[in-house]
């Protein structure tokens, strides 16, 4: 059963009927633990980027070269939010705007050695520290955890059209 409710009682949306009745998973809990541990995850220095900007550089790195249109749309975020955001990123030296050959008004974002360095050394360090909050879990936790990887994989790859998609 699938609890979606605030309050942690009764069941609610469509997909409750296709989960077995042994399977009971309180989706409040799971979304406050999740949000928690990302949170945390996020805590360390953060290279004096926001969340935004980190987001948007990964985003490039992971499907770039982009044109800026295709960064705005895959972060959710206004055309002029983005130039403020890639103004930041420049400045900072993590990102390079290229022409595109063909089309003057246009240009691409690729990560530059810098930026590609940066993120490196974030996912180390969010590594690290997540490694040392495993170590505080039972063999039984870590089994759990290890048993629902493919789970939480795929709920986190949903949505393969977004370029920010694992």
């Amino acid at each position: 059963m699938i609890d979606g409710s605030t309050t942690g009682n009764g069941t609610t949306g469509n997909g409750a009927a296709a989960v077995a009745e042994a399977s009971y998973i309180d989706v409040t809990r799971l979304r406050v633990a999740i949000a928690r541990v990302s949170r945390r995850l996020r805590r360390h220095e953060l290279a004096g980027l926001t969340p935004t900007q980190l987001s948007a550089l990964a985003t490039v790195e992971r499907a770039g070269p982009l044109r800026l249109g295709d960064v705005a749309a895959a972060e959710k975020i206004a055309p002029s939010t983005l130039t403020r955001l890639v103004t930041v990123l420049e400045e900072r030296g993590y990102v390079e705007r290229c022409p595109v050959p063909g089309d003057a008004r246009a240009s691409t974002l690729v990560v530059t050695a810098r930026g590609h360095a940066i993120l490196e050394r974030i996912r180390q360090e969010s590594t690290i520290l997540l490694a040392d909050s495993l170590r505080t879990l039972t063999p039984d936790q870590l089994a759990a955890l290890a048993a629902a990887l493919p789970a939480l994989e795929q709920i986190a790859d949903a949505d393969t059209g977004n370029p920010r998609a694992r």
